[in-house]
């Protein structure tokens, strides 16, 4: 379910069923027949995330074959959404904390996308990313 509102700069889609952006922002955005997605983690609605266990002491054991998973599953929705698919993406630029789980991410990855067919990427490590 979305709320869809169009302005100057295209039709904004915001999904009520998924984590809300972090700031004003939509989920994505369609203007002149293309789709702009905003960020995308693996943060469920209850802002907990999918992956991410806390264990007794408060160190969190991170899992970021569930984390991918849910990440291009929350895009797919997104697209979707917007009358599109994954097979609809052309580029795709990721972003790591970590780059040892390279090799678990593009395991995942290549579940949903073939070289021949999928986007362009460009994968990134960074410091940290966003969060609640």
């Amino acid at each position: 379910m979305s709320q869809e509102n169009k302005s100057p700069n295209g039709r904004a889609i915001i999904l009520s069923d998924k984590a809300r952006p972090l700031a004003n922002y939509p989920h994505a955005r369609v203007a002149g027949g293309l789709i702009f997605v905003s960020g995308v983690s693996s943060r469920k609605p209850d802002n907990t995330y999918e992956g991410v266990k806390e264990l007794p002491g408060g160190t969190l054991e991170l899992d970021i074959k569930a984390q991918t998973k849910a990440v291009i599953e929350n895009i797919e929705t997104i697209l979707k959404e917007a009358g599109a698919s994954l097979k609809n993406i052309i580029d795709l630029t990721v972003f790591l904390v970590n780059m040892d789980d390279y090799p678990a991410f593009n395991e995942v990855y290549n579940t949903y996308f073939e070289a021949q067919t999928g986007p362009a990427r460009t994968t990134v490590a960074v410091k940290q990313l966003p969060s609640a």
